[in-house]
Formats: C-alpha cells, sequence, structure tokens
C-alpha cells in the first residue's frame, strides 16, 4: 500500500472539503472543535511529526514548540499550509525512512509516521465531511489497514484492560476481494490484546463493510449502528468500544 501516494490523497481531499465551508462550524465527531481547529490539527501534526523525523527525536516533541504551527489567518494561506504540512513529513521520511524516531508506542523506523498520518487524515477527512453533511466515501483496502493499525496501537498499550483475558471479538469485513485481510480475531490476555488477520468464531462477531467497521471502532457511527450486525455477546462489543479511546 502506497501510505505516501494516500496521505496526499487524503489531505487533498480534506482541502477541498474546506475550501468553501464556514470554518467556524462546529464538528460533532471531535466535540469541542470547529473545522478550523480541525484544519489546525492535522496540518500541525504532520508539521510535528516532521520535524521529529527530521531530529531524529528519540523523545516527545511538544507540538507546540513546532515552528510553522499555525496557519496563517487568511483562508488562502491557510489551505495552502495545510496542503504543504504533509509534503514535509514526506521530504523527512524520504532521507531515511528506518532511521528509529519516537512514536506512542515506542521507538520505530521513521516511515512509521507516513502510515499513521494517512489514517488521522483520513479520518478527520471523513469528520469534515460529516460536519458538512456531504458524504465520505473509503476505499475498502484503506479502510482494512485503518483498522489493523488501530488494533496495532491498541495492542501495544501493555496491561491495557481492554478485553478479559481469554476474551474474543470477530471482526468481519464483507467488501469483496479483501480475503484474510478483511478479518480480524482479537485476544484478550494478562497483559493486553493480541490480534492476527483469521477466520475463527469469537465470543463476539461484528459484521460490516470495512469503512463502517472502522468508523464504529474510531466512534464516528454508533457500535449499534444499522450497518453493523452483532451476533454472539452483545455486550461484549460495547465493552470494547467502552475501553478502546486513545
Amino acid at each position: 500500500m502506497d501510505y505516501a501516494a494516500g496521505l496526499l490523497a487524503q489531505n487533498r481531499l480534506l482541502t477541498d472539503l474546506l475550501r468553501e465551508a464556514d470554518l467556524s462550524m462546529p464538528v460533532p465527531t471531535c466535540p469541542g472543535w470547529d473545522l478550523t481547529q480541525l484544519m489546525r490539527h492535522v496540518g500541525r501534526f504532520d508539521r510535528w511529526a516532521a520535524v521529529m523525523v527530521r531530529t531524529r527525536a528519540l523523545e516527545v516533541l511538544d507540538p507546540r514548540t513546532i515552528e510553522g504551527g499555525k496557519p496563517p489567518a487568511n483562508r488562502g494561506g491557510a489551505l495552502a499550509w495545510l496542503q504543504e504540512s504533509p509534503r514535509l513529513l514526506l521530504e523527512a521520511v524520504a532521507v531515511d525512512p528506518d532511521v528509529p524516531v519516537w512514536t506512542f508506542i515506542g521507538p520505530r523506523p521513521a516511515r512509521w509516521w507516513v502510515r499513521r498520518r494517512m489514517h488521522e487524515a483520513m479520518i478527520h477527512r471523513v469528520d469534515a465531511a460529516l460536519a458538512l453533511g456531504v458524504g465520505h466515501p473509503l476505499e475498502a483496502a484503506f479502510a482494512a489497514d485503518g483498522i489493523s493499525e488501530w488494533l496495532g496501537l491498541l495492542a501495544a498499550r501493555p496491561g491495557a484492560a481492554i478485553l478479559p483475558d481469554g476474551a474474543t471479538v470477530h471482526l468481519h469485513a464483507t467488501d469483496e476481494g479483501l480475503g484474510i485481510q478483511g478479518e480480524w480475531a482479537i485476544r484478550g490476555g494478562a497483559d493486553g490484546i493480541g490480534w492476527e488477520h483469521a477466520h475463527e468464531k469469537g465470543d463476539v462477531a461484528v459484521r460490516g463493510t470495512a469503512a463502517d467497521l472502522l468508523l464504529a471502532l474510531l466512534r464516528r457511527i454508533p457500535g449499534g449502528d444499522g450497518r453493523l450486525e452483532v451476533l454472539g455477546e452483545q455486550e461484549r462489543w460495547t465493552s470494547w468500544l467502552a475501553n478502546t479511546s486513545f
């Protein structure tokens, strides 16, 4: 999967949504934010990641200290700033994609940030679309990868009380063509969760398109949304959602 191209594409889609929008409009899926704050968040954290990669930081940097971390006050300048932000990250990563840098889950190769920022841009593009009441199509392969990336972040949280030891959740994307990459078997353990791509029975199984599964996992649609089919122990799914804020 070309995460660099995906990052630029998601940034472009977000920019297009904001071009004529009322930027003071609230974003319901990001409580307390309006579209200006959403734009600032996406651009600033692309630039923050770029600085950490460029300086090979092994400790977290304060995003408030990043030079150029705020967009210009005028719309044209702000949109240009937003579009430039992921390019700065890609330029920094291109110097040495494998150099270890700080991440939320411990040191990882610099290229880790491209995938992370692509999925961040994708979900915030959805947030903007939902705020504006317009469509927000997601490609199945990118949505499925977003699920895998999210589970990887959760699994890296040692000791997180997400699922009881031995409890299981199965996610099944109904899109054609994903194959085993569209199924996730998740197990609770004493030290957190583990997961793999597998077709097996769980305490609860949740079926839907990869896009709808991703949006439910990230609380952009309710866990009981009619687009999802929940089979088995419903409370296990409810508990999962309650325990997986990040």
